[in-house]
């Protein structure tokens, strides 16, 4: 347990030393990268909270004609886009339901492509500073151990914003893409839950507008 400890300690104050030589940009990356996993994780949620996924199409196809038994943000669903007794107002139920649904999801995904987009930029940004800085020290310095210093520093900026720009784009990236993935996977869920409340309904007024 205590070499365990030792050892997280240790880690801890490295990981600090490499930020605090990573110089201004890391804190401009510190701070959209928790930006971007932030409303990554909300996102998440937020689609697993629509249980599309997790209720077998057949249960909300039987909740659809036995409304009593509908249950979850599912039945919820189905009790405000059933309400309607003809095919327009049903889909006037449904565009209104994308209408609220949707525009706060593709939102949080384009924030987040921003920031994902973001994070190697300003990396890049770092790296031209540190570049600079490395040069300047070449300009002026006299091949002292400061002149080395100032060197090295300007070395260690350059390649760590860069290293830490891509660290945070890459898992972000592919974060962004499974979320898009349940996203485009929810618009067809409603998608095809409007078809069948559609067919649903038509079969029940066919026999009136039949007799009639």
């Amino acid at each position: 347990m205590d070499a365990w400890l030792e050892q997280a300690l240790q880690s801890w104050d490295d990981a600090r030393r490499i930020w605090s030589e990573g110089g201004w940009a890391m804190i401009a990356i510190g701070v959209i990268s928790f930006a971007m996993f932030a409303m990554g994780l909300h996102l998440w949620f937020q689609l697993r909270k629509k249980a599309f996924r997790s209720l077998p199409e057949a249960t909300w196809r039987h909740w659809i004609d036995h409304p009593e038994e509908r249950r979850g943000r599912i039945g919820e669903l189905l009790d405000f886009v059933t309400g309607g007794v003809s095919l327009k107002q049903t889909t006037f139920f449904f565009r209104q339901l994308r209408s609220t649904e949707t525009p706060p999801l593709e939102r949080d995904l384009r924030v987040m492509k921003i920031c994902v987009s973001a994070a190697p930029l300003v990396g890049l940004l770092g790296t031209v500073t540190g570049m600079l800085t490395t040069f300047g020290a070449l300009a002026s310095g006299s091949g002292g151990d400061q002149t080395m210093g100032m060197i090295a520093a300007g070395i260690s900026e350059a390649l760590i914003t860069t290293e830490t720009g891509l660290v945070i784009a890459l898992p972000g990236l592919f974060f962004h893409y499974k979320l898009s993935r349940d996203y485009q996977r929810y618009k067809v869920f409603l998608a095809h839950l409007e078809s069948v409340c559609a067919q649903t309904l038509h079969h029940r007024t066919r026999p009136l507008a039949e007799a009639a």
